[in-house]
């Protein structure tokens, strides 16, 4: 039986007064359970404060990028090596939106997450196509080439320390999200590539997220997928009830 994982991804939100409010009221709401994995990944600015309300209970702190070098003349890039001194459990990785707005490719995806094994970071690795390659039925092959590519020469127990988030593109931010059906198969698909990638117990380890406007609304639908093990989280995590009431729901499953 997979652990869910439900992880908060704030991206470019929330001062330091508002995550500091935020991470006391979740600790709250789930101090002392042992069921399921909530991370929050906050912005940089705000992962010392989270780190430290966060410390003494059973939610992990997440980030939401790195470099994948170690040190050096990178200005403004963040190490893998700052993050696990921080605090941090996990880190996302190859979102959409750093796809998009940012340039980032498959092979720099590959280089962040061999970074992040590497220092002791689990990965939180995103795939998905975008509205196009779906009207075109060229959603398995997307996911077929971003999974080859991003996972090239990663084997051995580093690949049971990663988390596969599932983000169809068009339903980010948008308000839509994929049918509970068109997840599942698309997560089922990964599990099988996985599968022959590696191997059937690698590929029914590994935890596949679903994310793409998650609500309290339709979670619940989501989550009792055989292959989806937990969702995330992007506009409704950045309410503390919405958010507590996603968790909650991926605990009852």
């Amino acid at each position: 039986m997979r652990r869910p994982v439900v992880c908060a991804n704030w991206k470019m939100n929330k001062m330091i007064s508002e995550a500091i409010e935020f991470a006391n009221g979740l600790k709250r709401a789930f101090y002392g359970q042992d069921t399921i994995d909530i991370v929050i990944c906050p912005s940089f600015v705000t992962l010392s404060e989270v780190k430290d309300i966060i410390l003494d209970s059973n939610i992990f702190l997440g980030a939401q990028d790195l470099h994948f070098e170690d040190k050096g003349a990178f200005t403004g890039e963040v190490s893998g090596l700052q993050l696990k001194d921080i605090g941090c459990r996990f880190v996302i990785i190859g979102h959409s939106e750093r796809r998009q707005y940012f340039s980032e490719t498959d092979e720099m995806i590959n280089r962040k997450i061999k970074t992040a094994l590497k220092v002791g970071l689990n990965p939180i690795l995103c795939i998905g196509e975008d509205l196009e390659e779906r009207e075109k039925n060229l959603t398995l092959d997307i996911l077929e080439r971003q999974i080859e590519r991003c996972l090239r020469d990663i084997r051995g127990d580093d690949i049971l320390n990663l988390v596969i988030a599932y983000e169809p593109v068009w339903a980010i931010g948008t308000g839509k999200n994929a049918t509970p059906q068109q997840a599942e198969e698309a997560q089922q698909f990964i599990r099988h590539l996985l599968a022959k990638i590696y191997d059937k117990d690698v590929a029914q380890t590994i935890r596949i997220q679903y994310g793409g406007s998650v609500t309290p609304e339709n979670i619940s639908e989501l989550i009792i997928q055989p292959d989806i093990d937990g969702a995330l989280v992007g506009g409704a995590s950045l309410n503390l009830d919405s958010f507590i009431q996603i968790v909650k729901r991926c605990m009852v499953s």
